[in-house]
């Protein structure tokens, strides 16, 4: 009797093994696709934070000079990456509309040339959409020699239609050592040829 049953178990085994795989594949597939739908979804609704990666044209616009928002700026470096990096200054009070010209600071520590990819941020989230870089050092990345430093430029300006309830924007840029990826990203274009 035993022996009666043993196709039948052996069978619904592959079949519940392969509905299992088929399952992880499924979901495995899922996850994926989801990472470009999170960001697209991000840049048409301007959630999360995330700024335009694309200068910004600043036409003749009517500066609201009746409000002032407070903008903010945070910077933090890639853990282990030997660069100091800075805002010029910490805080400004501006008014929607106007073009502002400001700048970071950045300082290679370390005795070789790094390449550095700055990434923005802005909080709140919803506040991201309105605010609007001209030119950005994010925008490229920035190859600093050993023991080098510069001034990275920032223009922007705060859209007038920023809503009421927003006060303060804080503009946050996380530095990342991009270095080897671009060494490699090299080497394979060197082979190709």
């Amino acid at each position: 009797m035993t022996n009666n049953h043993q196709p039948d178990k052996s069978k619904s085994n592959r079949k519940l093994i392969s509905l299992l795989v088929m399952g992880c594949i499924g979901m495995f597939g899922f996850g994926f696709a989801l990472v470009p739908l999170y960001d697209v979804l991000c840049e048409q609704l301007g959630i999360n934070g995330k700024t335009s990666s694309t200068a910004s044209n600043y036409q003749a616009i009517t500066v609201d000079t009746s409000r002032v928002v407070t903008v903010e700026f945070i910077s933090q470096v890639q853990t282990g990456m030997p660069w100091k990096f800075e805002p010029q200054t910490k805080r400004l009070e501006v008014h929607p509309g106007e073009l502002i010209h400001t700048a970071f600071l950045a300082r290679n520590l370390s005795d070789r040339a790094i390449i550095g990819q700055a990434i923005p941020s802005v909080s709140p989230g919803q506040g991201a959409a309105y605010f609007n870089k001209t030119e950005c050092f994010c925008f490229n990345q920035q190859h600093l020699a050993a023991s080098t430093s510069a001034e990275l430029p920032l223009i922007f300006f705060v859209d007038p239609q920023l809503p009421e309830s927003i006060h303060t924007l804080t503009l946050s840029y996380t530095l990342y050592d991009i270095t080897d990826k671009q060494l490699a990203s090299a080497l394979e274009q060197g082979a190709a040829k």
